[in-house]
């Protein structure tokens, strides 16, 4: 049995994938369980891998420390390339708004830290994990930790310590102060409903409707001439004539009166638009497509999978010129796009093609359409990527007193979101499937959380004997003040819809089970809105704040 012993207390590399696996699924199948409704997730693998380390099952330290920091660099890169193509758009319709909210929650959260420090004699090290666990964020925990390594040279266990044990109430006082919010502010969700109701036509990016063309002083103009006069953009995909004739429209076709257009425009042209063609009337997708004499057009949506197409622009395709069809919308990540010109196009978008059949069938052989092809991984980006993160993320930024960098969480984080915005500008193709990406995901935080259970576990039980248990209670106080106050101020100032309030909560404190509870209470999408919004923001201030407040203690 010696040979069982040695598998199970050993420092072979055997051992320590065999307990990193151990300490993985029996995390995960405690996750499952919910109290009230919350769960604590994969966050259970840190306090098996904590229980496992305490009854001495550890693992060798280098190949821990390794598993370590790739596991977290897979968690950040992989939101980084989620997040990357739609980052520099949530800024728009009110971003601004969601991401200073967010960046005030974590300010006064190491605010209070700090203050927490001064008046409690708290190490900064034990603090800044206490914080990371009190706002429920992995990446900072990983920056800090990297970040005293760098500076110190050594570890400092009582940074995953302070987070292990701050973590559970974190969790639950984000939910408990989502739900006082909405008691103490007296919220009617009825209320909020309505008010969501009357902003929806905003969160669109293009509108779809049908004209008449009444307009006797453009009578006989084509639509290029009607475009460069009201000075707006907007596309028709289709012109049903007096007589009954159904045709495609470009900017060649001739409008006359009586002509009922397809017109496709943003929501803020839309006013004007009508003005100029007529009046709107109420026409179905049927009888555009089916029940129009000659109607011998189809409309299909195409997905781009051919990689010799990603970065290219629809003027570079010319696939109105050569096969005679009209792009009416491009769809990206679920968000339909108003096509023009200079749009780029990207692998895994879908476009929506109309024309006669053998000409959309063309068009479907050029951009590829092939679902197969989408399920092959893109490596290259991945690993050029990572290499090209954590060149970026070893980069001096400032000098107080040691270097500040992006570091092993940062660096890749930055760049994942650069390369999912511009990659397709150098030949990457950026795109991965939804289970793909969090597959990665999963994979990073969980070897991240188990090797940090099984680094902290040896100290816990003293830890909390030796007065840890007052952590529990400063990562209360740094958890609930921040959010209640940037929560009422939003609220009461801001007028924020509290839809969107509890997910930019959620998103601030990088929360999915806050934000699972936000979405289940709003029946909506609102909250995952504001989350994705704030989150790749908070992530990076997250990091780089987690780290300059360890350097102040070196």
């Amino acid at each position: 049995m010696e040979w069982l012993q040695s598998l199970f207390f050993g420092q072979s590399i055997a051992q320590a994938v065999l307990v990193i696996s151990l300490v993985i699924t029996l995390g995960i199948m405690l996750g499952k369980i919910k109290i009230g409704g919350i769960s604590l997730g994969v966050t259970w693998i840190l306090f098996v891998g904590i229980a496992m380390s305490h009854f001495g099952m550890s693992i060798n330290g280098e190949i821990r420390h390794f598993a370590q920091e790739f596991g977290l660099i897979l968690f950040v890169f992989s939101i980084g390339l989620q997040v990357g193509p739609s980052f520099f758009s949530s800024f728009k319709q009110g971003g601004m708004k969601l991401v200073g909210c967010a960046a005030a929650i974590v300010l006064l959260g190491v605010l209070t830290a700090g203050v927490l420090h001064l008046v409690t004699g708290v190490p900064i090290p034990t603090m800044v994990g206490i914080l990371s666990g009190a706002v429920t964020n992995t990446p900072g925990l990983g920056a800090a930790q990297q970040a005293y390594v760098d500076t110190a040279g050594v570890q400092d266990p009582s940074i995953a310590l302070g987070y292990a044990v701050a973590y559970p109430l974190g969790v639950v006082g984000i939910i408990l102060t989502i739900i006082f919010l909405r008691f103490a502010l007296r919220v009617k969700l009825e209320r909020e409903d309505e008010e969501l109701a009357a902003l929806s036509h905003e969160h669109h990016l293009i509108e779809k409707f049908s004209l008449e063309f009444t307009n006797q002083l453009l009578d006989g103009r084509s639509v290029e001439y009607i475009r460069d006069l009201i000075n707006r953009q907007f596309v028709i995909s289709r012109v049903i004539h007096a007589d009954g004739e159904l045709t495609m429209a470009d900017g060649d076709t001739l409008l006359h009166l009586g002509d009922k257009v397809r017109m496709i425009c943003q929501p803020e042209d839309s006013e004007a638009i009508t003005a100029f063609f007529g009046h709107t009337i109420e026409m179905s997708d049927e009888e555009w497509g089916h029940n129009v004499p000659n109607a011998h057009f189809i409309s299909r949506r195409i997905l781009i999978t051919k990689p010799e197409i990603n970065g290219k622009k629809f003027s570079d395709l010319r696939l109105r010129t050569k096969y005679g069809i009209t792009i009416t919308r491009v769809n990206r990540a679920g968000v339909d796009l108003l096509p023009y010109q200079g749009l780029e196009l990207q692998v895994g978008d879908r476009v929506m093609v109309v024309g006669p059949e053998k000409s959309v069938a063309k068009v479907a052989d050029v951009l590829g359409n092939s679902l197969k092809k989408l399920d092959h991984p893109n490596l290259i980006t991945l690993f050029v990527g990572i290499a090209l993160g954590i060149l970026l993320g070893s980069i001096p930024l400032l000098n107080i007193p040691q270097p500040v960098k992006l570091g092993l969480a940062g660096g890749p984080l930055v760049l994942a979101i650069l390369i999912g915005r511009f990659g397709t500008h150098f030949g990457l193709v950026t795109y991965t499937t939804m289970s793909a990406n969090l597959m990665l995901r999963e994979i990073g935080i969980a070897l991240f959380l188990a090797c940090v259970g099984l680094g902290a576990g040896e100290g816990f039980i003293d830890a909390i004997v030796g007065g840890g248990y007052r952590w529990i209670g400063y990562g209360a106080i740094i958890t609930v003040l921040p959010l209640l106050l940037v929560g009422t101020f939003a609220r009461l100032v801001l007028k924020m819809n509290y839809y969107t309030l509890i997910g930019m909560i959620s998103g601030a404190m990088t929360d999915p089970p806050a934000l699972a509870y936000s979405s289940t209470l709003a029946g909506n999408d609102m909250p995952a809105v504001s989350y994705s919004t704030v989150y790749p923001v908070v992530m990076f201030l997250r990091v780089v704040t987690a780290q300059i407040f360890i350097l102040f203690a070196l």
